[in-house]
């Protein structure tokens, strides 16, 4: 009882401290003018501020967890019975999407509430589906697929107007993650992976219209995943999928192609009707896409499978041909003609090995590779036709006929494949076009252009002096090691003098690089394998072209 009169003698103090802050609120022309700025009472606004956010913050998170004890109950009222269940599920399908409403109604500063409360949505969603789905086996496969479906529809329809990034991204994220969760868990998966080619198709437009584009990755990764799942399951052997349902193969064939079409159809409306740069994620996923569909095409239908993906590349090649030079061509920025290019040749490649017999893939890349060195306006394009060269090359044996017929055993006489890729070598680099100045690029060109057709005649040379010494001569191992070291010797000094005269810096190149094959030769065959009169001959050859080389380069470069 002492201490009452203190405290009473405090309130009243505290009250008439109240009193006036009020009445200089109620009066500010009475209020006196400060000296210098007052810089503790913007710290108090600060703090209390931060302190009204913090309150918002609990607030919403209040209300997420109000949200989150009514989808318990409902749970609990499932699991009791007392009500259908199949009444209680679509309850609480409702009280989700009324969690979405909440995250939109909220004002587009205020991102924090409506992730959560689109966060609250999807923890109710996902784990009543589950138990939906699997424990109480109230919704099949294909009905839950649709829940999930018209979720993300939801989702994207409510968030439409002011782009709701959060919203997007957790309707998404849920879908997506449910959907392969599920698939893997009821092993029914073509029902979940139409409704995560929905989602893409659907992210796919909002891209094109411009809305929150971070989205679409997600959606094409869970959809990659879950077709990549489906076509991994199903191409197993019957006896480890026997729990899997069965399926057609139009079931097995349309995901993959649809996925594909998807984004060949997003990627040809953003870069060819509304101009935009492709990105790195279209270009890879164009790329997976494309992968699937011929992984699921060669898998599920054997034998005319190949030949279907090899029409399509064919087909898909010419496309992307004309969409790289009449629509990017002129354009500042060549990353779409590069992409594009690069997937012209690539399918054309592929389509020539899937379609055609060797002896016609050798003709039909070679002349590729003379129509594309004649045609070549960029550099790009006399890239694509070393390319088909070198694809051709391989096709056909001569590269190994090359080095069989310089540093192996003889081979047989060259096949007409050889022959024409040899031909088509040696014409690509007669009319490929060269400026007076060049960088490194078509040096490189130049220099991998000369390099076949150089030593594809050599490798010929060598077989038809052999065939005609052989007329009156037994070859033995040191004949063979003498006329190749002849040959390559009578190469060097050959391009050492057309190189600098026809300005051609890679043929110079190439009677260096003749000169070391020479060396290494006579180390690891000449000496090994020859008698001394050819030793002697094969040494004397090599030290005459060695002091030639120089001098006849150096001369015509003066000259």
């Amino acid at each position: 009882m002492g201490d009452l009169p203190d405290t009473l003698e405090q309130l009243a103090t505290r009250l008439a401290a109240l009193e006036r802050r009020v009445n200089l609120l109620e009066h500010p022309a009475a209020a006196p003018v400060p000296s210098q700025p007052h810089v503790r009472p913007a710290a108090k606004h600060d703090e209390g501020h931060s302190f009204a956010q913090a309150g918002s913050v609990f607030s919403v998170l209040g209300k997420a967890m109000l949200g989150v004890a009514g989808a318990y109950l409902l749970r609990a009222v499932a699991e009791s019975g007392s009500l259908p269940r199949l009444a209680v599920a679509a309850v609480a399908i409702v009280y989700a999407l009324l969690w979405l409403v909440a995250a939109v109604r909220v004002s587009a500063k205020e991102w924090l509430s409506s992730a959560i409360y689109a966060g609250t949505s999807a923890l109710i969603l996902g784990p009543m589906l589950w138990e939906l789905t699997l424990s109480f086996k109230v919704l099949s496969a294909p009905a839950t697929a649709a829940v999930l479906g018209i979720f993300v529809v939801a989702a994207t329809a409510l968030a439409w107007k002011q782009n709701l990034a959060p919203v997007f991204w957790v309707a998404n994220f849920t879908a997506a993650a449910a959907a392969l969760a599920l698939a893997v868990a009821t092993h029914e998966m073509e029902p979940f992976v139409a409704a995560l080619l929905g989602m893409a198709i659907l992210n796919e437009f909002a891209a094109v219209r411009n809305r929150h584009h971070g989205v679409r990755i997600l959606a094409a990764l869970a959809a990659d995943a879950a077709i990549w799942m489906l076509i991994f399951v199903y191409s197993s052997s019957p006896g480890a999928r026997t729990d899997y349902p069965a399926l057609g193969t139009a079931a097995l064939l349309w995901p993959a192609s649809l996925l594909f079409f998807i984004y060949a159809a997003s990627l040809t409306a953003r870069t060819a009707a509304l101009e935009q740069r492709i990105t790195v994620f279209e270009t890879g996923q164009a790329i997976i896409a494309f992968l699937l569909a011929a992984s699921s095409l060669l898998y599920f239908v054997p034998g005319t499978g190949a030949i279907i993906l090899g029409a399509a590349c064919l087909l898909f090649s010419a496309a992307c041909y004309a969409a790289a030079f009449l629509l990017f061509g002129k354009l500042a920025d060549g990353r779409n003609f590069q992409v594009f290019a690069a997937w012209a040749a690539g399918l054309f490649l592929a389509g020539a090995l899937l379609c055609f017999p060797p002896l016609w893939i050798s003709l039909c890349l070679g002349l590729a590779a003379v129509a594309a060195t004649v045609l070549a306006t960029r550099l790009t394009l006399s890239f694509h036709g070393l390319a088909f060269l070198a694809v051709a090359a391989a096709a056909s044996g001569l590269l190994t006929y090359i080095f069989q017929a310089l540093a192996g055993n003889l081979p047989a006489a060259p096949g007409p494949g050889i022959s024409i890729v040899s031909a088509c070598a040696c014409l690509c680099y007669a009319i490929g076009k060269r400026g007076t100045q060049e960088n490194w690029k078509p040096q490189l060109l130049h220099l991998a252009l000369a390099s076949l057709a150089v030593f594809a005649l050599a490798a010929l040379l060598v077989q038809g002096l052999l065939f005609i010494a052989a007329r009156g001569i037994v070859f033995q191992a040191p004949h063979v090691a003498f006329v190749r070291t002849l040959v390559l010797c009578v190469i060097a000094a050959l391009a050492a003098v057309t190189g600098p005269r026809w300005h051609r810096v890679e043929l110079t190149r190439l009677a260096y690089a003749a000169l070391g094959l020479v060396a290494a030769k006579l180390l690891f065959e000449d000496l090994r394998l020859g008698r001394l009169e050819f030793i002697a001959a094969a040494i004397f050859l090599f030290a005459i072209t060695l002091i030639a080389v120089p001098r006849l380069a150096h001369k015509k470069q003066k000259s």
